[in-house]
């Protein structure tokens, strides 16, 4: 049986050269960085050179990158660290009610520490809107953390407009931006966008899980939160994933490379699959299509029929989606974004997420359509009785 994998939202399967890159570091060239004989000479060479390679993408300077463990982490060390770094000036931070949990669980994190915190509400479609951000800035708010892409329903935040009606309200607003789902998907530059904090993760853009990224504008003032030997200029102590830092710059190369290729292939495939789905009576698409949204993600409700049984009745026929956010699918609970958009109760618990990468092909996609125009019909009977 055909493997169809599509649940890159979760993570990425790792692109060859990539891996082979990794696996030539970590046999020939697995020096410390921090070591001063030619080992690590050849090691500090591998970072210097993924700097650069996203410091290009990103139209920034290498020194304003820090690599981390993962997206969460870099969340984390933008909002913690600028939290405790700004409380002099404020203890107000505002956020949305459909962010990934490392951005939510760490407001919630710093709502114990005495701060407060303003969740701005969303649209149907899952879009915060500029002027509600805002105004809700006051003069004591220290940082506004918005996600670039939704890692539930794909709706694309207007980030730039966003961080211009912000930084208009109070220029000295941090703005943070979780672009963990649409970094290696559309074309980001923190510094005219207006962003201070940028976070990305290595495993969704065919990068080895166990990296991430995180961009501090010029004159950004944050604080450490791990300790230890003072690597990264002290921002993030611990010795430096070399391998997975390459990996990860290899990866956003290849993507960026061909970024306006790749997009009409992935928008065209997700057109033709939500057609043929939406003939079919009792599915709801969550969230705009087209080019309004992500090219990757697909939320799909199936009235009558729970997503768990779904998900497993896709994975018999070799089809891999997911029920929701996998950093949180082992502890089922309502989704807060289906929610916020106002999803109607009864398909709260009958969404599932589709999505998909530059390693799927149009013939994946007819053959999800076609399982789920045989299962969905098969389930609602089996679930009416």
């Amino acid at each position: 049986m055909r493997e169809i994998y599509l649940d890159n939202s979760a993570t990425t399967r790792c692109f060859p050269e990539v891996a082979q890159l990794i696996s030539d570091i970590l046999l020939e060239r697995y020096g410390n960085p921090s070591s001063l004989h030619h080992k690590g000479v050849e090691a500090e060479q591998e970072l210097r050179k993924a700097k650069q390679i996203l410091a290009q993408i990103l139209k920034c300077n290498a020194s304003n990158l820090y690599f981390t463990s993962c997206g969460t982490e870099s969340d984390n060390l933008a909002i913690i660290g600028a939290a405790r770094a700004n409380a002099r000036r404020g203890r107000h931070l505002i956020t949305t009610k459909i962010e990934h949990p490392a951005v939510l669980e760490t407001m919630k994190y710093l709502e114990g520490e005495g701060y407060e915190i303003t969740y701005l509400p969303v649209d149907e479609n899952g879009l915060v809107s500029p002027q509600q951000a805002a105004d809700a800035v006051r003069e004591d708010t220290i940082l506004v953390s918005v996600m670039h892409t939704n890692n539930e329903i794909g709706a694309l935040e207007p980030v730039s407009e966003i961080g211009a009606a912000i930084k208009a309200k109070n220029p000295k607003v941090l703005f943070h931006v979780d672009a963990v789902q649409g970094f290696g998907k559309a074309v980001i530059h923190p510094k005219k966008m207006n962003i201070d904090l940028l976070a990305a993760s290595g495993h969704k853009i065919h990068a080895p899980k166990g990296i991430g990224l995180l961009y501090v504008g010029d004159n950004v003032k944050i604080n450490n939160i791990i300790y230890g030997g003072g690597q990264q200029g002290g921002m993030r102590s611990g010795t430096e994933n070399v391998a997975g830092i390459a990996g990860m710059a290899l990866a956003a190369k290849l993507l960026y490379d061909h970024l306006d290729e790749e997009l009409d292939k992935l928008y065209a495939m997700k057109e033709t699959f939500i057609q043929r789905v939406s003939a079919m009576p009792g599915m709801r698409i969550n969230g705009l299509t087209g080019r309004e949204s992500a090219p990757h993600v697909i939320s799909l409700s199936v009235e009558g029929v729970r997503a768990e049984v779904l998900l497993h009745a896709l994975e018999d026929k070799g089809i891999f989606v997911s029920s929701g956010s996998a950093c949180s699918s082992n502890r089922p609970h309502i989704s807060a974004t289906l929610s916020a958009i106002g999803t109607p109760d009864k398909l709260l618990d009958s969404t599932i997420r589709i999505s998909t990468s530059v390693m799927n092909t149009q013939e994946d996609m007819d053959a999800a359509a076609a399982a789920l125009e045989e299962l969905v019909p098969l389930l609602r009977r089996y679930t009416r009785h």
